[in-house]
């Protein structure tokens, strides 16, 4: 019988059942260490080393993705060629990313000019914040930058807004070891050809990864994996669609962030606000210190340019106010935190790019760890990314269940059953006790039939489910839906009664917590459920401890491990010899479908009933109750009628209770008989006969 309750208990699929019972093993840890860390140390030093054609190489694949649907739009619209639209695409989002370049060349050079200026302005504030050791510390620094010393004080250039000139002049170097004009031009041009080197690839990568994204997509598939075509197209679309809703989102909020800030610096009166909001917007990339990053050097800004304090404290209210809106409201409605990271694991990958890459490698972290989340989601042998770096949970609730009351946390328990019945969608008691707490005492069976479990953890988790249960009693009401309220009020008078379904437990130490958990749900489904320890079996107590006329179904509540299938079947013909009324029945609790103790007792015979979950025992208590009062009710219809016919046929008369006869007509012809009357001589006995 594999009936599930309709009513909140979610089903369990076959794979989760059969692991339900056995820890899993370490998730796809290769077996030597040696291997794995030399393959560890050949992948960082490939990274390290050939940074500088991976950096473009990884830059072009995410412009990539935020260039992808440009492309498509300008190629489905204006109905432009593959190539054109892709051409288009670059070069529009190339030119945004020259724009913003040039407008913080510019921002910091007049920033660079105004420094002077804005020295002066903080050695005052420091000079009215003298204390003693600090402020020599501070002007020690402050000289070490060859920013400090009377002389810088007394001739300040002019102070530059807006491009104006006014910079300090820096004479040429005039002695025999001076430079030559071609090295002071190769000087000035080493820095740049750098970073124009890499732009140059980044463009040509681009321009290839969006001419060729399909026959690209083909050649890793064919390389990853073509015999399993399903589970390498699923995690190449599921890498595609978390990096792409991921950094698309993240370039548009981010973007909108920076012009906000610019814009509210900008209303405060900050120089610079461009510089600000464009830092801002690109240190959001940067998990948990980006903002710190950011706030940092308009405080500063802030504190040199105003005499007092209220210009930095306005720009610090803007970030408090501005930061915690855009991460807590506008970013989980628009697209939740979806990224599928830890938020350790964000914090390591940042640090491991960070030294890798640098820069870039600290703006790339998370799209890069994200990556190898996906890898590890869909490659056996890789699970360990996935486990070490996903948002997960590490464990199944069950397993959770479990450790915490193998760790005598009785309190974690509660929490757990707390959270899992307010937090679930539709979760009823009944489900959270089917799917975690039944399969994590599965779990500890599992190990006690090993060997594993000593007495004294035994009796451990024995006291801590006990506390759980004693809470569960507490918010069982409040967990009841309106479903389990509804099918607890069709529920027959008889099965209501305290002792109608009869949990008795097995041999097995947890046996009694099982059937303790049964009885509860089929209270909370307004059945009078009871429990009996296994010691109400025995002959001298059977009699005291049950009552036949009381009991209309008998479960046998056993956890695999505990008991053999003997004592099982030994246990049943005692219950079926003392309550031949109740219907008996079997509930090996979520026992694998392969197991040898299900399969024997199955054997047993073809009107055994045996059940796996709670789900199936009140769904058969349901049946069982409404199969009853369905009886009941056509035998109260049988015996009504039966009633009604006999007082038809009969009826009391004037002579000392004859049958009255019809009296003769005044013709002589007998009085025809009503349609009422032919009906009941028709099913009278005298008729029948």
């Amino acid at each position: 019988m594999r009936t599930d309750d309709d009513r909140g208990v979610i089903s369990a699929s076959l794979p989760d059942r059969q692991r339900a019972t056995v820890m899993p093993p370490a998730a796809g840890v290769p077996a030597s260490g040696l291997v794995t860390l030399c393959a560890g140390a050949i992948v960082v030093a490939a990274l390290y080393f050939g940074r500088d054609l991976l950096v473009p190489l990884v830059l072009a694949v995410l412009l990539a993705f935020v260039l992808a649907p440009v492309a498509r739009a300008l190629q489905r619209w204006l109905r432009l060629g593959r190539v054109l639209s892709v051409v288009v695409a670059v070069a529009l989002g190339f030119a945004v990313i020259l724009g913003i370049g040039l407008a913080v060349s510019g921002q910091v050079a007049q920033l660079a000019a105004n420094l002077p200026r804005y020295q002066a302005a903080v050695r005052a504030k420091l000079d009215s914040l003298r204390h003693g050791e600090m402020l020599q510390a501070v002007d020690g620094l402050l000289r070490s930058f060859d920013i400090g010393g009377p002389g810088n004080q007394t001739s300040l250039p002019p102070l530059v807004v807006g491009g104006a000139t006014g910079s300090v002049p820096v004479s040429p170097a005039v002695g025999p070891g001076a430079a030559t004009p071609l090295e002071v031009v190769l000087g000035a041009a080493e820095p740049l050809l750098a970073p124009l080197a890499t732009a140059g690839l980044v463009v040509i990568f681009v321009v290839f990864v969006l001419l060729y994204r399909e026959d690209l997509r083909d050649r890793v598939i064919r390389l990853a994996g073509a015999r399993d075509l399903h589970r390498t197209i699923v995690a190449l679309n599921d890498a595609a669609y978390r990096l792409s809703r991921y950094f698309l989102a993240q370039v548009a909020l981010n973007a909108s962030f920076g012009l906000f800030i610019s814009a509210g610096l900008w209303l405060i009166g900050l120089p610079n606000p461009v510089l600000w909001g464009i830092l801002a917007g690109l240190m959001r990339f940067v998990p948990f210190v980006g903002t710190l990053i950011a706030v940092v050097p308009p405080v500063l800004l802030a504190l040199a340019v105003d005499p007092g304090w209220s210009l930095a404290l306005w720009v610090l209210g803007l970030f408090l106010i501005s930061e915690p809106l855009m991460g807590q409201v506008v970013e989980p409605l628009l697209y939740g935190h979806s990224t599928g990271l830890s938020p350790i694991s964000v914090i390591v990958s940042a640090t491991l790019w960070a030294f890798l890459w640098g820069p870039i490698g600290l703006l790339l972290a998370v799209p890069l760890t994200v990556c190898l989340v996906v890898l590890g989601r869909h490659v056996e042998r890789l699970e360990f990314l996935e486990v070490m770096l996903g948002d997960r949970p590490p464990l199944r609730l069950e397993e959770s269940f479990y450790q915490r009351a193998l760790e005598g946390d009785a309190d974690g328990l509660v929490s757990q059953a707390r959270r899992q019945l307010r937090e679930g969608n539709g979760a009823t008691l009944a489900g959270y006790v089917d799917e975690v707490a039944l399969r994590g005492l599965a779990l500890a069976q599992a190990d006690w039939s090993r060997e594993v479990l000593d007495p004294k953890r035994t009796e451990v988790i024995r006291r801590q489910v006990e506390v759980l249960l004693d809470d569960l009693v507490d918010t069982q009401d409040a967990s009841s839906n309106a479903d389990t309220s509804v099918s607890a009020a069709t529920v027959p008078e008889t099965w209501r009664h305290e002792g109608a379904v009869l949990c008795v437990a097995g041999q097995g130490p947890f046996d009694e917590l099982a059937a303790s958990m049964a009885a509860q749900v089929l209270r909370g489904h307004g059945f009078g459920g009871r429990v009996k320890p296994n010691a109400a079996l025995d002959a001298a107590q059977i009699e005291q401890r049950l009552d036949p006329t009381r009991v209309r179904l008998c479960c046998l509540s056993v956890l695999e491990g505990g008991s053999s299938a003997a004592s099982v079947r030994y246990f049943l013909r005692r219950l079926r010899r003392h309550l031949p009324e109740a219907r008996t029945v079997i509930a090996l609790w979520h026992a694998a479908s392969d197991s040898p103790m299900l399969a024997a007792l199955r054997a047993e015979g073809p009107g055994e009933t045996v059940v796996t979950s709670m789900g199936e025992v009140v769904a058969l208590c349901q049946a069982a109750s409404a199969a009853a009062a369905t009886a009941a009710h056509a035998a109260q219809e049988r015996g009504t009628a039966e009633a009604v016919a006999d007082a038809l046929t009969t009826t009391p008369s004037t002579d000392g209770g004859k049958d009255a006869r019809p009296e003769a007509a005044p013709n002589g012809s007998d009085l025809k008989p009503t349609p009422m009357a032919c009906a009941s001589r028709k099913d009278s006995p005298t008729r029948r006969r």
